[in-house]
């Protein structure tokens, strides 16, 4: 689990391309400190296994179905990406529960400056949209941020100038696609709704309804 506060902006030296899959090699200064085989690493939002170490590099197998839902495809070397460790159980709370599963990408619009703050507007497709909510939370290449309004086919995030320094949004330009992660919270719920758990019976001859009693 991450918290989408990211920790350094790292650099790909390498990508080796398999047939429909890739190898990641990542560059960091923070983040490499205490690092280990197997560790989890969020790279642009998407949750990576670190499956080789060299100095302060690391290498990652990207699947194919990780390079169909997410920007790492586009990624090649030299190029700049948000990292963030998974989260330590003593760790701050500082953003909101991100996974690191990649809901789709979206693109950006356009960035206007509003006073001290920077507004991105995201293009996303439906299926992203439906679970978005104004001052609800999104992650966008892994960063927590939180919208602040909605369009038929849109949304805005107002970013302050620290997260535009310390992140690759600071690089980022009209047209650049941009990794989505919705809450996890709205799928659950509408995943219990659409799909109710069956009743539930047991022991001395009671018959409980879990959901009933839980006010669903």
């Amino acid at each position: 689990m991450f918290t989408g506060i990211i920790e350094e902006v790292g650099k790909i030296t390498a990508v080796i391309k398999g047939q429909r899959s890739s190898q990641l090699w990542v560059q960091g200064a923070v983040i490499i400190d205490d690092l280990k085989l197997g560790d989890s690493v969020a790279v642009n939002g998407v949750c990576l296994t670190v499956s080789q170490l060299s100095g302060n590099k690391w290498m990652a197998d990207v699947m194919s179905e990780t390079l169909n839902r997410s920007n790492l495809g586009d990624l090649k070397g030299g190029s700049a990406v948000n990292l963030e460790r998974a989260m330590p159980a003593n760790g701050r709370f500082g953003g909101h529960i991100v996974a690191g599963h990649i809901d789709g990408t979206g693109h950006i619009v356009q960035i206007t400056k509003d006073d001290n703050a920077v507004i991105f507007e995201i293009k996303a497709p439906p299926k992203i949209l439906r679970y978005i909510i104004e001052k609800g939370s999104i992650a966008i290449d892994g960063i927590s941020l939180t919208v602040i309004e909605i369009t038929a086919d849109s949304f805005k995030v107002s970013i302050i100038p620290h997260t535009v320094k310390q992140t690759i949004l600071g690089i980022k330009k009209a047209g650049d696609p941009v990794n989505l992660e919705n809450d996890l919270v709205g799928k659950y719920i509408e995943k219990l709704l659409l799909n109710p758990a069956p009743k539930m019976e047991k022991s001395a001859g009671l018959t409980i309804d879990f959901l009933t009693e839980a006010g669903f």
